[in-house]
This record gives structure tokens, sequence and C-alpha cells, in this order.
């Protein structure tokens, strides 16, 4: 790992905002589930070997402070000078540890979140629990503040908000939630948006209106960049809403995000809409009409698989058998006219 965090940290000499190499295979002009699908697909693919104890080696890098070479970055941090360590926001590198005004390791999607969660952590742990797109620096009180609580939108510095929940702070919003996005895409229905915020969906979809609002409240600075640069070398993907914010608006819908690449020039990501019923299903039989022609129904289950796919039914109502899915959830993604619409599906 120490020969890995080497090179990849050769290999990061500029920061760019043209369309990285690494999409080059992904269907950028998909909209919709379509495109989480594709996304996930692609950040899934491959990751390096990773522990827990490697992403303590790579935040000296990754959360580097671009102002202060020796300091890291602290997520939530916001005062240098007011002579309280927990509201530091950037603090020397060899400051690691797990005492007063030192810094750890937090998992913005907190470990005790997923369903199931991630677990019991140590230096030799592997898998979600140690993706380091999902760990931040940060001061060890104000990670103990944190604890397990849900994100609520708020305004100001970070704490405490509403009954029990969490505000990042307004610098650290953004960052927040391009990371939930993250961690949803890459492991699916383990990690709803909802387990990790509160507050509304938007529309017919998973992710909370909060998380979106703040993607395209706090544009994407030159700290994620550095990040994401960095994690592709060492751990072998990266954060597609940081790339590119607005590929959230494209899948989700809510207040456009900045775009990066010019996508919205060449797309349309205003869903149309359709009802289904019944839902929850006993009957095994499904009715899906909707205000347009019908051009694709394709239904996935729980891990991305495709378990049901109608191509052409030329209709704007269509009834579906459901004879050979087993009880459980799913996603239903309807195409019409190159936009797309997706509801939960439950099969009892």
């Amino acid at each position: 790992m120490k020969k890995i965090l080497t090179i990849a940290l050769c290999l990061l000499t500029y920061v760019t905002y043209s369309q990285q190499p690494y999409y080059d295979d992904v269907n950028l002009t998909l909209t919709g589930q379509a495109l989480y699908n594709e996304l996930q697909q692609k950040i899934s693919a491959y990751n390096t070997s990773f522990t827990y104890g490697d992403a303590r080696d790579v935040l000296v890098f990754t959360d580097e402070d671009p102002d202060n070479s020796n300091n890291v970055l602290l997520i939530y941090g916001y005062n240098d000078n007011d002579g309280n360590c927990t509201t530091d926001r950037s603090r020397d590198k060899d400051d690691f540890g797990g005492v007063s005004c030192e810094y750890n390791r937090e998992h913005v999607f907190a470990r005790s979140q997923p369903v199931p969660d991630m677990g019991d952590v140590n230096n030799g742990t592997t898998g979600i629990g140690a993706d380091p797109h999902n760990l931040r620096a940060s001061d060890q009180q104000m990670n103990n503040n944190r604890g397990s609580k849900k994100f609520q939108d708020g305004s100001g510095f970070a704490g405490d908000v509403g009954s029990g929940n969490w505000y990042p702070g307004d610098e650290w919003k953004g960052d927040v939630a391009r990371m939930i996005m993250y961690m949803y895409t890459r492991y699916g229905e383990q990690c709803l948006p909802s387990f990790a915020g509160v507050g509304s969906t938007q529309g017919s979809t998973q992710m909370l209106q909060t998380f979106l609002e703040w993607n395209a409240e706090d544009p994407v600075n030159i700290y994620e960049d550095q990040r994401n640069d960095y994690l592709q070398a060492a751990y072998s993907n990266r954060n597609p809403f940081i790339d590119n914010p607005v590929l959230a608006t494209i899948i989700w819908g809510g207040p456009q995000a900045e775009d990066r690449w010019g996508l919205l020039s060449t797309q349309t990501v205003t869903a149309f809409e359709f009802v289904m019923y019944p839902n929850p299903n006993a009957d095994k039989k499904l009715t899906i009409q909707s205000n347009a022609t019908i051009e694709s129904v394709v239904i996935y289950n729980i891990n991305g698989q495709i378990e049901l796919n109608i191509q052409n039914p030329e209709s704007s109502k269509q009834t579906i058998d459901l004879n050979n899915l087993r009880e459980g959830f799913y996603l239903v993604n309807i195409n019409s006219n190159k936009e797309t619409s997706t509801k939960k599906l439950i099969i009892k």
C-alpha cells in the first residue's frame, strides 16, 4: 500500500474540469435509474484491496489542507482561532489519535446506519467499512459529537439540529451530500439516503431533497477534486458526483446542480409521471399507467440486477405478470420519449 500511495501522489499533477477518461465507457446520455445503474456498475467494477489502516495513511494526502501542506482539513470544523480544538478546521498531519485535540477517521455515512450495518472496524477491515470515499479526517471530539446522528438541514456552523440530528455546516454540506450519493450508488439499498438523513424524498426516488439541495448550494471545491484524483490512483474508482454534480440532477431531479461537463445541453432531466397498482402487490399482477406512451418497463432487484425487461409495449397502460418475482423490494423504471421515472415496488 505504501508503494501505491507514492505512485498515486505522483499522478496528482493538476485538476481538470473536463470529463475524465474514467467515464469513457459510461453511457452519459442515459437518465434516471438507467444512469444510476450504469454508474453503479462502473464504480463497483474493480476496487484495489484497501484496509481501514490504509485509510489512515491516505488521509494525509487526500485531506491535505490546500493552504498548508503540513495540515489536514477537518470535516465539520470551522474555527482555528477560538482556543477550542474541537472546532478546528485544520490540524497538523502528525496529530492523529484518539484523545483530545487529535484527529481520527470519520465515517460520514455512519457505521451503524447501513442495513446491514458496517460492523466493527479495525486496521485490517476491508470492504464498506474501509471505503476511503466515505472517510474524512475529523477532530476526535467533533467526531464523537456527531456520532451516528442523521444529517438534517440547518445553517451556519456544524452542530446539533432538530431532535437529535446533525448539520455538517455550510462549508461541508455539499461534500457530505456527494459522499452520501456515492455510498448509495456504490452499495445500493444497503445505504439508502434515508438511513443517513431526514426529510422528504425527491418525487418517486429514494434520494432525499435535502442532499440534492446541498449538492446544488455548495459546489465542488479543489479539496474534493484532490481527494477524488488521489483515490482513483490508490483505490481505482471515483465519486461521480464530485466530478459532475449535475449527474445527481439527471438521476434524481431536484434543483439543478453544477454541470461541469455541459451535459444539460443534450439531456432532459424532468421525469414524466406514472402510477402503478396495487403496491404493495400480493396478486402478482401489476398495472402501470402513464401520462405518455411507455417505451420500456425495467424492474430491478435491490442488487441492481434486471429481473424483468419489457421493451416497446406501445401503450400508456400496461399490465405485467410478476409470477417469476419473489417477495421483496424492487425498483420499477419506466422510460418514455427519453425521459425516465422510477418507483419502489413491494411484492408480498
